[in-house]
């Protein structure tokens, strides 16, 4: 067997009813929707129908959804414009060491610019504490964000204990919730948040469209300046095709959630009870709230970038971690803050399953495992078999 894909973490595959909704609007609806003749009203009409179906798949309103280029650009929405909104009430950001970089980073780059930032620590699960959120508090706190399930060891964090902690507090709260949407519900008002991002392509939808959802009443400062597109929160003209497809996948996505996590939850636990019979295997993450197809696990002895390169040559599409940092040298910010020993960081991959993959591709996966693990640790100076 061959092209097994491990690897919907970083991206899914388009969904051909996706595709089918797209074509027309990259075809021969191409409108601009800013345009008051009947070309632009039409796509216009279609623009909101899609804004709709977001609102309803995450229990907000339509116009509390805007539309951007990704998950990238609605994390730096959410907390630069929010923080440029804010700093006259307090400079103070609350968010944990495992934030995806488009977090994490902005988190950094506000630090330079004058606010500070308090990185909470995880346990070794990769869990953030409310209780830890509630000690950081200070009457400068502006901004708490905790992202809903981590990229890259899929541990899900207790979001909706810390919008009930923050309820009430002159506080806003954003999550990151890119790898969540599909796989598991996602309902803004019982979990409590402000802001959330989200990114089409991690749910069988195209790459380059997200959302942030801007709870109605909560100000942000556009960090973009141009038109009066999405009621000039996210000026410039909105990318059609990649909208009605967000909007139709999200809509599948939905619907077929409960069978979906069923399905590839099935298929992760078959893959890590055949993966830790392997010698010196650790599973990162934690064993039960964590994804529906999150698989990280860690050889000893082995280097995970020799593992993912030995993999793809029989096959098998995987990481060593999050696909935004998939050139980087560095070890894993996440696994570092989790307090996981040297070997472990250094020989994790992150299989991640998506709803096309079969037993059959978990059974082809453990079978080039074995020999692959074997062979590089043979390799390994100072591993000694037991």
């Amino acid at each position: 067997m061959a092209g097994v894909y491990m690897d919907n973490g970083a991206t899914t595959q388009v969904d051909e009813r996706v595709l089918e909704a797209m074509l027309p609007f990259l075809r021969n609806d191409f409108g601009n929707p800013s345009s008051i003749h009947s070309f632009g009203r039409d796509v216009k009409k279609a623009l909101e129908e899609a804004r709709e179906k977001v609102a309803a798949a995450i229990n907000a309103e339509p116009r509390e959804i805007f539309f951007t280029s990704g998950g990238t650009e609605a994390n730096n929405l959410a907390l630069l414009g929010l923080a440029k909104a804010r700093q006259k009430k307090g400079k103070h950001i609350i968010t944990s060491e495992i934030e995806h970089h488009a977090v994490f980073d902005v988190c950094k780059f506000l630090e330079k610019e004058g606010f500070k930032v308090t990185f909470l620590p995880v346990d070794n699960y990769g869990l953030v504490s409310p209780a830890d959120v509630a000690s950081s508090i200070t009457e400068e706190t502006i901004l708490v964000s905790v992202m809903m399930a981590n990229n890259e060891v899929g541990t899900i964090q207790p979001i909706k204990e810390i919008g009930e902690m923050l309820k009430g507090k002159d506080i806003y709260f954003h999550t990151d919730a890119v790898q969540v949407i599909g796989n598991a519900p996602v309902d803004v008002n019982e979990l409590g948040v402000d802001l959330l991002s989200m990114s089409a392509h991690k749910f069988y939808g195209p790459k380059g469209v997200g959302v942030l959802f801007l709870r109605q009443g909560t100000k942000i400062d556009k960090i973009n300046h141009g038109g009066g597109q999405e009621r000039r929160v996210r000026p410039g003209t909105e990318n059609i095709p990649g909208i009605i497809g967000m909007g139709k996948a999200i809509e599948l996505a939905t619907a077929g959630m409960v069978k979906h996590a069923e399905k590839v939850t099935f298929l992760r636990d078959k893959l890590i009870k055949g993966l830790l019979n392997i010698e010196e295997s650790t599973l990162n993450g934690h064993p039960e709230k964590r994804l529906p197809g999150n698989v990280n696990i860690a050889f000893a002895y082995i280097e995970g970038e020799s593992l993912v390169l030995s993999l793809d040559l029989k096959g098998v599409a995987a990481s060593s971690g999050s696909a935004c940092t998939s050139g980087s040298l560095d070890p894993s910010h996440v696994l570092k803050a989790m307090n996981l020993p040297a070997e472990i960081i250094n020989g994790s991959i992150r299989l991640t399953l998506g709803k096309n993959n079969t037993e059959k591709d978990i059974d082809y996966c453990l079978e080039v495992m074995v020999p692959i693990v074997e062979r590089l640790r043979k390799l390994s100076s100072v591993y000694k078999p037991g």
